[in-house]
């Protein structure tokens, strides 16, 4: 276990700002995690627990606390055979691409569309990530926790985890103005196959030359993911400042029907007949999003079936096209508008402008407010 004062957080975080930290303390070891929770518990401390640093926007100011820095390992094979499928356990701090990779080189399908995410593999229940028609949800298992409020490991099996579009319970769940569970591993119940799940994005079956529906070997799979995220300016590379972000920085708004079938009306009126907002049906709600700004949906329950649409959209016809905000310190990227980027420089409070101006903007021009999916750290949208 190390530790330090003082340490400056930004170049921690993919977004590369935020002040310093009170205290920094980096766990290697599953009881270090433990210990250090415990500890700053038992001091009613405040405690950030910082993973890859890549869905989190942290305030110029800083943390006052102890920022725990999760830097466990270990990925251990608890079982392996035809039928029942392979059960692997991925440590908290382990880097979720090279589990990936591992995966498609093992021949361990279900989660090959995942490829290039940044960040580790216990941030990935709490936000349910998801890419190119899959999210973790389909292949966790379980998650094992410390439950800070009963101070005990608890572990989760997957229905109970409350997985939702980019949502959990851990993510749900507070204690003391943090979360109530540290993930400290993932059980994934994985397919001993060569091949993918069934190509389910129509981006990447183009870009792969297949139909919907296919399955093609893991690593023409993994690759494909990789060239689409790339194009996008979502693998990191420091050289490229379209890739010092927090990826897409607002959620895809889930509204109900009779509040799509009036985004079609406004876009029809703004933009004629041609222009036609993306729309999937889900039965899914998402927890975190602000309902639009017109009046309510009886269309639709807390659970019913409502509209997903596209906030990429939302925002390029709302006026903010890529690259928006040059050439100041923050802008959207010049490959994706749904990425706020940082071009060298700039601040939290000047991301946070930036994303304001975006809300706003959409909301502004179609009633519906967007919500971030990163998290914010001291300070707020």
């Amino acid at each position: 276990m190390r530790e330090a004062a003082g340490v400056d957080l930004a170049p921690l975080t993919t977004m590369r700002v935020g002040g310093p930290a009170g205290r920094l303390v980096v766990a290697e070891t599953t009881d270090e995690l433990v210990d250090v929770v415990r500890e700053v518990d038992d001091a009613d401390e405040p405690l950030l627990v910082l993973s890859g640093g890549s869905n989190l926007v942290i305030s110029d100011d800083g943390f006052a606390g102890t920022v725990l820095r999760v830097a466990n390992s270990g990925i251990e094979v608890e079982s392996a055979d035809a039928c029942g499928g392979v059960y692997v356990r991925v440590a908290a701090g382990e880097e979720w691409d090279d589990f990936v990779a591992r995966c498609c080189a093992e021949g361990w399908s279900g989660v090959e569309t995942l490829s290039g995410i940044p960040g580790l593999a216990g941030a990935t229940p709490v936000q349910n990530v998801g890419a190119y028609g899959q999210e973790v949800a389909q292949t966790i298992a379980s998650v094992r926790t410390w439950d800070r409020q009963e101070q005990q490991v608890r572990t989760f099996a997957s229905a109970e985890c409350e997985f939702a579009y980019r949502h959990s319970i851990f993510k749900g769940s507070s204690f003391r103005g943090g979360g109530r569970y540290v993930v400290l591993d993932v059980l994934f119940a994985l397919r001993p196959t060569e091949l993918s799940q069934p190509v389910a994005y129509a981006a990447l079956a183009q870009g792969l030359g297949v139909k919907i529906g296919t399955r093609v070997p893991l690593d023409e799979a993994r690759e494909a993911v990789l060239e689409q995220r790339r194009r996008r300016g979502m693998v990191l590379d420091a050289a490229d400042h379209d890739t010092w972000s927090c990826g897409s920085f607002f959620t895809n708004p889930i509204i109900g029907a009779r509040d799509f079938a009036a985004l079609e009306a406004t876009t029809v009126e703004r933009f004629g007949a041609d222009v036609t907002p993306p729309g999937w049906p889900t039965d899914e709600s998402t927890p975190r999003s602000s309902p639009p700004l017109r009046s309510p949906d009886t269309s639709r329950g807390p659970r019913g079936t409502g509209v997903k649409t596209a906030a990429a959209w939302l925002i390029q016809h709302a006026g903010f096209e890529k690259g928006h905000g040059l050439p100041g310190p923050v802008s959207l990227s010049t490959k994706h508008p749904l990425a706020i980027t940082n071009r060298g420089g700039a601040t939290a409070a000047d991301v946070v402008a930036l994303a304001r101006e975006v809300r706003d903007g959409v909301r502004a021009e179609f009633g519906i407010t967007l919500v971030n999916e990163p998290v914010f750290v001291g300070h707020d949208l």
